[in-house]
Parts: C-alpha cells; structure tokens; sequence
C-alpha cells in the first residue's frame, strides 16, 4: 500500500485515480503530477516501486498545496471573509448557503434540522 501525503492509497486502482484519495487533487492534477514524473496512468498502486512512490511524493510536495495546508488556507480563506464583514462571510457565519441559492425552501444541509416556530404546545 502506497502512503502519499500522509494517506493510504487504494492498492487496485489506477494510480491516475488512487491520487485522487489526496485533499486537493483531482483527476486533472493527478494526470499533472504523473506527467511531470513520467509514470503510466494505467499502472496500479501495487505496482509503483519505491522510487516511483518517491517521485510522487517530491513533485507533491514541492509543486502542490495538498491535505492539512490546503485545509487551513481554505479555512483561514473563510475567516478572513467572516472578519471583513462581506456579504460571503456573513451567510457562513449564519450557517446558510453561500452562493446564492434559495433557502424557502430545500438548504437543509447548510440550515440543519427543521426548527419548527410557533407550534402551540398545549
């Protein structure tokens, strides 16, 4: 079993598809990072050698933000929004979708579990 980035690759799968197990990379970057170290798409996770893994790992970590960095830009990317005040970080702040969509109706990801408001309890 291959370890990149601090996560256990799947062991059958393409290596084009068992990267993108990594936070931050998708099968775009994938296909990137596998040109840039000269590794077939059709080869298995099983079937990287030692020095192949390793090469990943360096064109990884030298030329891509992946998992716990990636993270916290992305978290910190919010709280900056939350502390100007933008109309953005005000709607996460509020815990309600961000990007313009309704909340009449559907949101119940975002919103949570329906609170019911003025149920008569007897």
């Amino acid at each position: 079993m291959a370890r990149i980035a601090g996560v256990d690759l799947p062991n059958k799968k393409r290596i084009e598809y068992g990267l993108t197990y990594i936070y931050g990379i998708g099968l775009y970057k994938s296909r990137q990072i596998l040109d840039a170290v000269k590794i077939s798409y059709d080869k298995r996770v099983f079937e990287l050698s030692e020095d192949e893994a390793a090469a990943i790992r360096k064109e990884i970590q030298e030329h891509h933000i992946v998992e716990g960095d990636l993270r916290k830009q992305v978290a910190m990317d919010i709280k900056a929004l939350m502390d100007l005040g933008s109309y953005r970080g005000l709607r996460h702040r509020k815990g309600l979708p961000v990007r313009g969509q309704k909340t009449k109706t559907n949101a119940r990801t975002r919103k949570g579990k329906r609170k019911t408001v003025g149920a008569a309890t007897k």
